[in-house]
């Protein structure tokens, strides 16, 4: 037999011969069964290690080439299902109803989140009228790297803060009643909404007709609502996304103002339209439940706290608790028309309310919220500083980029906001 430091392939061909070696059954067999094992086992290997030791989703998502890179994620107690719970394909999960949505993230191992707070189309205000005068778009009243930003993310949400309507009587008794002219949600589509939250204390403002007539509006720019509807089903349901790869993304909204037992806001039956209200908060707490049982990763948008105060409300901090106990991975507050604190609450991150976007013409800081869901449920959270002044909102740059970062930091003790606006527990 010969060595086998010194193997001459030229000599085993010649001695063996190749019509003698393949004429024997037994090599035959060896060779078939051979190659089988690599054409399948090899594979197969690959497979197991890759759900045994799953790639960190790094530093990079959608906006990567864009802006700086994104920190180490967190992973929160009750974080959404992972790599090793067998997400499911797109393909095999079901649509079950017109809730259910299928989209194409720019990066298919993420989904990127955008929030954003108050906005206002009434031309009978300052803010209003500066879209307007604009030409019904966002373009020149948002600035634009917010634009881009917003347009950016995989998902964009904001707080819609008025009916659309030609129609309907303002509340009797009430100060502030806004309507905007239906032609102006498409302004929506200039800014990358893709789902507007509907359950505050001025949808209603000039009744149900103009409610109504705000659904139709919504879905005649291809803009999803939550948080409010034609009956208590529809305005309590989660709107569900799932990406190419698998992964389901839950939105329910919810308000708990005002907060009387007979509201001028008035909230869903289960035979009349309105939004979801959630001062008793049974209903809004199995509609969590609801979604992380079909493995969602629960996003809860709610109208709540007290205007003007960055002072936190006992019904806020209560109901944050129990929300994040009935499974939520993200709670987006609005309402305060001020920014206040960030908080982790059972490990859920809990941003308190994200102030006025573009409101009004008062000179105030704002914001936009950027969560980023990695496939491996990890989520990177930012806060992006921006200033709303004279009808206008910009993303703040320089000192007041600082500035602003600086004042959520202190008013939020329990989080580590670092200089790009990336949020950690503390």
């Amino acid at each position: 037999m010969k060595n086998r430091g010194y193997f001459d392939q030229d000599d085993w061909t010649d001695e063996i011969g190749f019509g003698e070696f393949f004429s024997k059954p037994q090599i035959v067999a060896f060779l078939v069964t051979f190659f089988i094992v690599l054409s399948i086992g090899v594979p197969i290997l690959f497979i197991v290690n890759s759900i045994k030791n799953p790639s960190r989703s790094t530093v990079q998502n959608a906006f990567s080439n864009k802006w700086e890179a994104i920190p180490e994620a967190t992973v929160a107690e009750n974080a959404a299902v992972t790599i090793e719970e067998e997400i499911v394909a797109l393909e095999d999960q079901p649509v079950v109803d017109e809730y259910t949505h299928l989209i194409t993230t720019a990066d298919p191992d993420t989904v990127t989140m955008g929030f954003t707070g108050d906005i206002l189309f009434d031309t009978g205000y300052a803010a209003g009228d500066a879209f307007r005068r604009a030409g019904n778009t966002a373009e020149g009243v948002v600035g634009q790297s917010l634009l881009e930003k917003m347009r950016g993310v995989d998902i964009m949400m904001v707080n819609n803060e008025f009916p659309y309507s030609n129609g309907g009587a303002p509340t009797e008794g009430k100060m502030y009643t806004f309507r905007a002219d239906p032609s102006t949600a498409s302004i929506l589509n200039t800014m990358g909404v893709d789902i507007a939250g509907i359950a505050n204390n001025h949808a209603y403002d000039y009744g149900p007709q103009a409610f109504l007539d705000t659904l139709t509006a919504l879905d005649n720019v291809g803009v999803e609502h939550a948080g409010g509807g034609v009956n208590l089903d529809e305005a309590s349901h989660p709107v569900y996304y799932i990406t190419q790869s698998g992964m389901k993304i839950a939105y329910i909204c919810a308000t708990q103002i005002e907060r009387q037992s007979n509201p001028d806001t008035k909230g869903a039956t289960a035979d009349s339209p309105g939004v979801f209200r959630c001062l008793d908060d049974a209903l809004l707490l199995e509609k969590v439940k609801e979604a992380r049982a079909q493995n969602a990763f629960v996003v809860v948008f709610i109208h709540w706290g007290t205007e003007s105060t960055t002072d936190i409300h006992y019904l806020q901090s209560d109901q944050a608790r129990d929300i994040a106990q009935a499974g939520a991975n993200l709670i987006i507050g609005t309402h305060p028309h001020i920014l206040q604190k960030i908080d982790y609450v059972g490990g859920v991150p809990v941003v308190y309310s994200t102030g006025n976007f573009i409101f009004n013409s008062k000179t105030q800081d704002s914001c936009m919220i950027i969560a980023t869901l990695h496939k491996n449920g990890s989520t990177n959270l930012q806060f992006v500083p921006a200033i709303q002044s004279g009808c206008k909102v910009n993303e703040a740059t320089g000192s007041e980029h600082t500035r602003i970062l600086n004042n959520m930091s202190a008013m939020s003790p329990g989080v580590t906001i670092d200089g790009n606006g990336y949020i950690s527990p503390r």
